[in-house]
């Protein structure tokens, strides 16, 4: 029983393309409402949680449709072309709204007075004189109180923005429980860590494709810049996998001659569709289950906290290329992801998410000693353990998940893991918001995410179900099978 790696790779362009999505939006959307609308923090997150508002009603819903329909391209993957093509378009009409606001900035004079200040304010810096540094950042911030006051003068704008926002949003939620799903439906539960590490991996990949855009295009570099090129640019990319994965992809076959091996292994109940009784969850089995959708809910607020405003935080208070510390975040996990998948089948999944959770935690706490006097080398290996830590967590506990699900629930249960991601997701920035408001961005950002990643630490350690049935096999055996 070893898995199909090619087929894998191919099922992971839908998150892929995802992924590659996801990295811009986080990027970006935070700097054009807090920088171009001059949005406070506590509003910006609030607006940023939209997705995960939409996502904790839709995502279960479309995933629970998916599980029902059959077409001749299968359950998953119209949810994938239909979703794609519409965030799309509508990611094209967000990137020209933005540009608009710009061109309203420009008029009122804001993008040259704040060329002119920022220009003198790296003067003064380098000089080492502490009054005109001062005295400058304080232009600053009265120009973004400016931008402020202007889009309070005329809410149409950022109505307008926000209105498009849902639009793109809406498409995401879509196929994102669909495309996610695809990968149990496609292959046996045993190999479905080693298949969630692929798919980590491939998401990874799509989102070092975006940063590394980020760094060719400048996007933390100048703070009223136009990012339709940018926009543009990572719409290639989404279209790219898009293209890859209808021509190669053969959903319907592929999940035929999984349920047929998972017979053939006895390890699958049969469906009610199929003639059997469906078997419901024993309480114990069930109390896991809520453990570890808890542990999720936990870690994603601790995790979502640092991720939708550390494009603002590096930024705006370390003045670090928020960009080159994600990709090494991004570079370490997609090292990790495949010995992960193995050490997981070795060791079992929630020992190795109890690992991950200590390394992100301890990458979180170590963040916070980092000020804009430290070089931006300190912070690349901290934001490796943060990559490798997450990737622990990520390969193991969508498939714990999953393996609870029967027959035909596969799709129900991939919304139940993605409601506690997302119910986390619109508490997160809310919460984190509200507090850097009232006690500053500076001493909350890192502290907030250690409490509630180490709080999941609590949750996952009396789970009892959701492992897979340990592969006999020997250390040396499973590496040679991750080379197939």
């Amino acid at each position: 029983m070893k898995l199909n790696y090619k087929r894998t790779i191919l099922v992971g362009f839908a998150f892929f393309l995802i992924s590659a999505f996801w990295q811009a939006y986080d990027a970006i959307v935070p700097l054009i409402l807090t920088n171009h609308y001059g949005l406070s923090q506590t509003v910006s997150g609030t607006v940023m949680s939209l997705d995960n508002i939409l996502a904790v009603f839709l995502l279960p819903i479309f995933g629970a449709i998916s599980d029902k329909i059959m077409t001749r391209l299968g359950r998953r993957t119209p949810f994938i072309i239909v979703g794609t093509v519409a965030a799309v378009i509508s990611f094209i009409f967000l990137a020209v709204m933005d540009a608009a606001q710009l061109s309203r900035l420009a008029d009122e004079g804001i993008i040259d007075a704040y060329n002119a200040t920022k220009a003198a304010l790296d003067s003064a810096r380098e000089a080492g004189n502490e009054a005109l540094v001062a005295l400058h950042e304080e232009g600053l911030e009265k120009i973004a109180e400016r931008v402020h006051e202007i889009t309070l003068g005329n809410l149409w704008p950022v109505v307008g923005f926000i209105g498009v926002l849902l639009v793109v949003l809406l498409s995401m939620a879509i196929f994102r429980s669909p495309a996610v799903a695809l990968m149990p439906d496609v292959t046996v539960k045993p190999l479905r860590s080693k298949g969630n590490a692929i798919i980590n991996l491939m998401g990874a990949a799509g989102g070092i494709l975006v940063l590394a855009l980020g760094i060719v295009f400048g996007t933390s570099k100048n703070l009223y810049m136009s990012y339709v090129g940018y926009v543009l640019a990572v719409i290639g990319i989404m279209v790219a996998g898009l293209v890859v994965f209808v021509l190669t992809v053969k959903e319907k076959t592929w999940a035929q001659e999984m349920e047929a091996e998972s017979e053939r292994l006895g390890i699958e109940e049969r469906t009610e569709s199929d003639g059997g009784e469906k078997k419901k969850l024993s309480r114990p089995e069930l109390i896991s289950l809520m453990l570890i959708l808890a542990s999720v809910a936990l870690w994603y607020i601790g995790y979502n906290s640092i991720t939708s405003k550390y494009s603002v935080y590096a930024t705006n208070i370390l003045g670090f290329d928020y960009n080159a510390t994600l990709i090494v975040a991004q570079a370490a996990a997609i090292v990790s992801y495949i010995p992960v998948g193995i050490v997981s089948s070795k060791f079992g999944r929630r020992k190795t998410i109890l690992a991950g959770v200590a390394m992100l935690a301890t990458a979180f706490l170590l963040g916070y000693f980092i000020t804009p006097n430290v070089h931006p080398l300190v912070m690349y290996p901290i934001f490796m353990l943060a990559g490798i830590g997450w990737a622990t967590i990520n390969v193991n506990s969508f498939p714990m998940v999953v393996e609870l699900a029967r027959g035909g629930d596969v799709g129900k249960y991939t919304g139940y893991y993605y409601t506690a991601s997302m119910a986390a997701q619109i508490i997160a920035p809310i919460l984190s918001g509200a507090l850097y408001d009232l006690l500053g961005m500076r001493h909350v950002f890192f502290i907030f995410g250690t409490v509630f990643v180490a709080l999941s630490f609590v949750t996952m350690f009396f789970v009892k179900h959701g492992d897979a049935k340990p592969e006999k096999q020997d250390a040396l055996e499973a590496l040679a099978g991750a080379e197939d």
